[in-house]
């Protein structure tokens, strides 16, 4: 596929930035992913670190800077973050644990969301912490499924070895007790990007006395849950942004009171912005093609569960949840449909 834009040193800027989208690469790595000459990727490569869109890490590799993430925040578009925060809430709920989100950066992993139990004795890591990636079961989630070089670089130091995270890929979970700290346990799942790589960790942890020596046994299977949730959330809402309308989905089936199950056809004019009271707002073209009326069901049927919001919420009687007036996902009971009131 050509992706140029007709602007040469734009282009390699991006191809630039690009090939450090997998994690930190040397100046002859960066020569070979992106084809460019060893001058000309330099001299990017350099300009983009002094506006901090690069930086380097222990081994003077470049990897993207911390101006990457501030623009991601102030644009809302971390849908990652959106996505996983209610997920990790529900995931301490469930668990009574204080549960985390961690993506690697460089040679270390950060804490990106973190949802923390509100009471008694906890495993507190404070939103941008940065953990080191030779402890604790987060880390050895994020190095299992990395390509064998970088993943036998990490392992240098490393409080675990390639044997753990063989165990780690053929179960699907990693599970620690006073690994990275002291009194401390652990429980960390994979989250995939759509295509399929692992981009970050979620995690429980707390205090051993209540997760024993053994948390996988406890909380594996909450964990692994929560993982492939926001993996398949992050998919959905990826692929609807991307198309810019909804897939075309079969007649939704619902259950009317005290009735058999019946189907109702998608309205005329699916796929374009619907607008109106029943539809609680404005809905932009990537949320057009969807159903109206007064027994309107969105939810797994039709567009999937959508996660955080970037707009205002409708919660009004035609909805639990709602969905933003931008266009964009909007705020939703993750897990619940959304159903209008009969």
């Amino acid at each position: 596929m050509n992706n140029s834009s007709g602007v040469g040193v734009l282009d390699k800027t991006v191809s630039v930035l690009s090939a450090l989208e997998n994690g930190p690469a040397s100046l002859a790595q960066l020569v070979k992913a992106t084809g460019l000459a060893r001058p000309t990727a330099h001299r990017i490569a350099v300009a983009l670190e002094t506006h901090r869109l690069l930086a380097r890490d222990a081994q003077g590799r470049f990897v993207l800077g911390p101006r990457i993430g501030e623009l991601a925040a102030a644009a809302g578009e971390d849908r990652l973050l959106a996505i996983a925060q209610p997920i990790l809430v529900q995931l301490r709920d469930v668990t009574g644990e204080s549960a985390q989100l961690y993506r690697p950066h460089a040679d270390t992993r950060i804490c990106v969301a973190a949802a923390e139990r509100t009471s008694g004795l906890r495993d507190t890591v404070p939103v941008g912490a940065a953990l080191p990636m030779t402890a604790g079961s987060a880390a050895q989630v994020l190095l299992a499924w990395e390509e064998g070089s970088r993943m036998h670089r990490g392992l240098r130091g490393a409080k675990f070895t390639a044997t753990t995270l063989a165990q780690v890929r053929r179960r699907g979970w990693a599970a620690t007790a006073a690994e990275r700290e002291p009194g401390v346990a652990s429980v960390s799942a994979p989250v995939r990007g759509p295509a399929g790589r692992v981009i970050a960790a979620v995690s429980v942890s707390g205090p051993i006395e209540r997760l024993t020596r053994s948390p996988g046994r406890l909380h594996a299977g909450a964990v692994v849950a929560a993982g492939e949730r926001i993996s398949r959330l992050l998919r959905v809402v990826l692929g609807v942004l991307a198309r810019g309308t909804t897939p075309r989905n079969p007649p939704v089936r619902f259950a009317p009171r005290g009735g058999a199950r019946r189907s109702i056809a998608r309205p005329e004019g699916a796929g374009r912005p619907l607008r109106g009271p029943r539809d609680g707002g404005a809905f932009g073209p990537a949320l057009g093609d969807v159903l109206s009326g007064p027994c309107a069901r969105l939810g797994r049927g039709t567009l999937g569960t959508f996660g955080s919001a970037l707009s205002t919420v409708y919660s009004g009687p035609f909805g639990l949840g709602g969905w933003g007036t931008t266009g964009r996902v909007g705020c939703g009971d993750l897990g619940t449909n959304m159903r209008s009131r009969v």
